[in-house]
């Protein structure tokens, strides 16, 4: 459902040229159905009910974690594709040129003043490298690494105190493997 949420607004932005289209609300439905459930929550509950831990409680508290966690990856996920070195992370970002509703994108219409948010529409979702050059240094102008390490920082620290506030017999460890 989350792949269908996401290739469908591509492709209504890809015909339609809407930026309205791409809001908070939007993206976190992409990311709870793409992400948070497919690659986090369910395989987590699957191994909890095959281990033998039924609890209403424990999978609550898991499942609220879980979907955080999958947030925190697909956010880090969307800045990496615009900012991350492709020799560390092993591919070159298309999300600007696939007119892809990112986190980036969102925020930055959040923050933008009319101009920037007119090059936006101009640039976004466009295969010109000076296009997506001119859509990364909005970025840059409006603080988005900067916020992006508040946000990165913050989120961890909220997951890291949930995860050790967990008391009733759910190993620590099955959050913080590949965490961070």
């Amino acid at each position: 459902m989350g792949q269908a949420l996401d290739v469908l607004l591509s492709k209504n932005f890809e015909t339609t040229r809407k930026m309205n289209k791409f809001t908070m609300d939007r993206y976190k439905a992409i990311v709870k159905y793409k992400t948070a459930y497919y690659s986090f929550q369910l395989p987590v509950s699957l191994a909890m009910f095959m281990a033998g831990i039924s609890d209403e409680k424990r999978h609550r508290q898991a499942k609220l974690i879980l979907l955080e966690m999958g947030s925190y990856f697909q956010i880090q996920d969307d800045y990496l594709d615009c900012f991350g070195n492709m020799a560390e992370i092993g591919k070159s970002g298309t999300d600007i040129q696939d007119g892809k509703c990112t986190w980036l994108l969102v925020v930055a219409l959040q923050r933008a003043n009319a101009q920037q948010k007119e090059k936006l529409d101009e640039c976004y979702g466009c295969n010109d490298l000076e296009k997506v050059e001119i859509v990364k240094n909005i970025y840059k102008e409006i603080g988005l690494p900067n916020i992006y390490a508040a946000f990165e920082e913050d989120t961890y620290n909220l997951l890291v105190t949930r995860i050790q506030q967990i008391s009733r017999g759910l190993p620590h460890d099955v959050f913080f493997l590949n965490f961070r």
